[in-house]
């Protein structure tokens, strides 16, 4: 797909689905709760290795009409204005104003999000330009796909370019730093968000206070996580050692703008705009576009996965 475009870069953002041999769907972790009695329906290596190239190809190709059976009807992703729902997405990822030469993954993880639904991880390398600016050559990609009407669909895409974040400068955010074009809208009063939005905040709370053990709790036992500086946790324990090292030094957080995309009952996707007044290995934290998933274990709702992006106004510079 296009890149998600900042304004000192332009960010990798093509939409694809990855497959690992070594984990596959039918030996990863299930969340019991919101599986239910029927196990989750896992789609053949095969078939999304065949996803992810034909959705590369697209873009390369600048093929519009792809993306219009390709994605869901609920997928969200982010763009250069910010959100973007089904229709933005088509129009944006139709690579009209991108020359790609090349582009290869490498490190894939897949995983089962309860029923039907699908969590795909992995770096990605590019060769080319979008807006005739040079896109990151190496990112962290997420991708999130749901089976609808007996084919698997695209639901959510971001990517995080890699850099160093002990080198990367970040700067203030302007007046006018806030995301247009496609603002986010509040949270929808309905249960599911209003639990994923409680969760969310006790979370950030919680890594600002580098609690692990209440942070262990509240997630999933399978999880990972994708950072603003495009580092891949790839599983609880380096995660919980991350969080709760002594890296970013935060004395106040705050999430807004949330809004909850239920993929199933047991399932759910948090976009929201997340922001922390400190640091992280020395640089300043910006505003933040933050993506969190949830699983439902009983009545409670579990973090599973998430994925920060450097909104605009945050300068990173990719690692050389």
């Amino acid at each position: 797909m296009i890149r998600i475009k900042y304004r000192a870069f332009v960010a990798t953002a093509a939409l694809v689905f990855a497959a690992d041999a070594a984990h596959a769907l039918e030996d990863s972790p299930k969340p019991a709760a919101a599986v239910g009695k029927t196990a989750a329906v896992a789609p053949a290596i095969g078939e999304l290795s065949a996803l992810e190239k034909s959705a590369y190809e697209a873009w390369k190709s600048k093929d519009a009409s792809f993306w219009d059976t390709f994605l869901s009807e609920k997928f969200v992703g982010y763009g250069p204005s910010g959100k973007l729902d089904k229709a933005a997405a088509t129009k944006q990822y139709a690579g009209t104003d991108c020359s790609i030469k090349s582009f290869a993954l490498s490190e894939e993880q897949t995983r089962p999000l309860g029923k039907d639904a699908a969590l795909v991880t992995h770096k990605l390398i590019v060769d080319g330009s979008c807006s005739g600016q040079k896109v990151p050559a190496v990112s962290w990609a997420a991708s999130i796909y749901v089976r609808d009407g007996g084919k698997w669909k695209g639901a959510f895409h971001a990517e995080a370019p890699v850099v160093d974040p002990k080198t990367s400068s970040a700067k203030p955010v302007a007046a006018d730093g806030a995301a247009k074009g496609n603002p986010a809208k509040p949270a929808a009063a309905d249960a599911a968000t209003a639990a994923m939005l409680a969760a969310e905040k006790d979370l950030w709370e919680n890594w600002r206070l580098h609690d692990g053990k209440k942070i262990r709790e509240m997630t999933a036992a399978d999880i990972s996580f994708i950072n603003i500086f495009g580092t891949y946790l790839a599983n609880k324990t380096d995660a919980l050692k991350d969080w709760s090292g002594t890296g970013c030094d935060v004395k106040s957080v705050s999430v807004t703008n949330a809004v909850g995309t239920m993929l199933s009952p047991g399932v759910g996707i948090l976009t929201f705009d997340g922001g922390a007044d400190g640091t992280c290995y020395g640089q300043k934290v910006g505003p933040i576009w933050g993506t969190s998933v949830y699983v439902k274990h009983g009545s409670v709702w579990k973090w599973t996965f998430g994925i920060n992006l450097p909104a605009p106004g945050q300068e990173v510079q990719p690692q050389k």
